[in-house]
């Protein structure tokens, strides 16, 4: 029996030009860039004046044009030949004085793998996806729905967190080993399970890391000798092949010639004692719409394809321009109320002056939306009087220590750190005696925090950093 019912429900609708403007935001610098040359290369109407531009006349000048030479005139120029032997040894003013290193990427190198792995664009795609976005460890910080909703925002097609996964599982296969791991624990398992599995002592740890990881974190060894079955001496073995392996699956290096190709976002400077902030580069002024090249394209023309085709660059030259000065705007905004919360770290560029702050912070203070405040901070560096930082690290969460004064995780695991590489790797702290040590620095920290915060770090308990050292 078919029957007609009549019901009212709110549903919040995102437009299209909505969705381009938030990727719009979450672009940097260098993707700005390509970002705009696309469009000039598509858009006839949309034109970029460059500050270098040279007027016509001046490419033309008389001293620029060269008269037309024959091969006579071209062959017999009368060149000294010490000249042109010289030439060849020694370089010119204008040459690079010292060879450009090429900077290796492992990133790279795992997309190259991943080609002969995957049989279909859409996992290729995910799969670069992922790789783009592990750390310089080469371990994944980010939740897979996180890397899902991100994805299917910026691609605008919808991916289930399966299929991230899937994704992920082909990546650990790749070289080196471990790679793509989210903790210590599946790093290890990483490197164990491209062993020879049959060997009792990979066997034994692939065991006891998959069942027994919270006992060996609190060396309760009793108990794993007890629910492994094995002797003092076997443990042992275990052990140290477990200290063979890597604790991260990339070395984690400081390449300082390429971190001179980031291109910041933002420049920092001090006036006085207040630090102000400037785009860059600001390129809403240079974007201009030719209406010239419109005038002359449908001057005596009916074509109504032709007028059509007009209407709507004309449209979407406008609409370029107009969100390249939205983000430039915006992105001035959250900067500056970033700079209004973190005034004194940016003063004296000291981590321990840094300050708890999450987005909801900077969203009150700016009246945009979270996720519009968390795509302009992605992926955007800051060039200050103390070196480039990334605008992500400085969104911390804090604690309140016994003063009541509220402190930033970031310099909580900044003094976990350097306690731990103070330690005597022979007798390592234990969780509980990083709890005391620091008491003494004036750090009121339960138990449990110093746990999270060297898991978050990728730091070893004390019974393998022992083992370790």
């Amino acid at each position: 029996m078919m029957n007609q019912q009549l019901s009212q429900k709110q549903k919040l609708k995102i437009l299209p030009q909505q969705i381009q403007l938030l990727n719009f935001f979450q672009l940097n610098s260098l993707e700005l860039e390509h970002r705009i040359t696309q469009e000039l290369e598509e858009n006839p109407l949309l034109e970029d004046k460059k500050e270098d531009d040279v007027s016509l006349d001046e490419k033309m000048s008389k001293d620029s044009v060269k008269d037309f030479q024959d091969w006579e005139e071209y062959g017999y120029d009368d060149i000294p030949d010490y000249k042109l032997e010289y030439r060849n040894y020694l370089p010119d003013e204008n040459s690079l004085q010292r060879p450009v290193a090429e900077a290796s990427d492992f990133r790279q190198d795992l997309k190259q793998q991943l080609q002969l792995m995957v049989n279909t664009t859409e996992e290729l795609e995910l799969g670069n996806y992922i790789i783009d976005s592990l750390n310089e460890c080469g371990m994944l910080d980010l939740e897979l729905e996180r890397l899902a909703e991100d994805y299917s925002f910026k691609n605008k097609i919808w991916v289930e967190v399966e299929q991230m996964q899937l994704a992920l599982n082909k990546i650990q296969q790749l070289d080196p080993a471990g790679i793509g791991s989210r903790d210590t624990r599946e790093c290890l398992l990483l490197q164990l399970q491209q062993m020879n599995t049959k060997q009792p002592d990979v066997k034994m740890a692939i065991e006891l890391l998959s069942n027994w990881y919270n006992d060996l974190k609190s060396r309760n060894l009793e108990k794993i000798k007890s629910q492994l079955h094995i002797d003092e001496e076997e443990l042992r073995i275990v052990l140290q092949l477990l200290a063979s392996l890597k604790m991260k699956p990339i070395a984690e290096t400081v390449d300082s010639w390429s971190s001179q190709y980031i291109i910041p976002d933002f420049v920092v400077t001090l006036n006085g004692d207040e630090p102000e902030v400037h785009l860059y580069r600001q390129r809403s002024d240079a974007l201009f719409i030719n209406m010239a090249w419109k005038e002359n394209l449908l001057q005596g023309t009916k074509d109504r394809e032709a007028v059509q085709y007009c209407k709507n660059k004309l449209q979407s030259a406008q609409w370029f321009i107009t969100a390249v000065k939205e983000r430039e705007g915006n992105m001035l905004k959250v900067m500056k109320a970033i700079l209004k919360l973190q005034k004194d770290y940016f003063r004296e560029g000291d981590i321990k002056l840094l300050k708890p702050m999450i987005l909801k912070n900077v969203a009150d203070i700016v009246g945009l939306d979270i996720s519009t405040v968390s795509r302009i901070a992605s992926n955007k560096y800051a060039e200050t009087h103390f070196g480039t930082i990334l605008l992500k690290d400085i969104f911390t969460e804090g604690i309140i220590n016994e003063e009541g004064k509220a402190i930033s995780n970031r310099v909580i695991q900044e003094a976990i750190e350097e306690v731990i590489d103070s330690e005597d790797k022979r007798t390592p702290y234990t969780d509980q005696q990083l709890v005391v040590v620091l008491a003494r620095k004036g750090f009121s920290v339960a138990r449990r925090t110093i746990a999270k915060y060297r898991e978050q770090m990728h730091i070893p308990v004390a019974q393998l950093r022992g083992v370790w050292g």
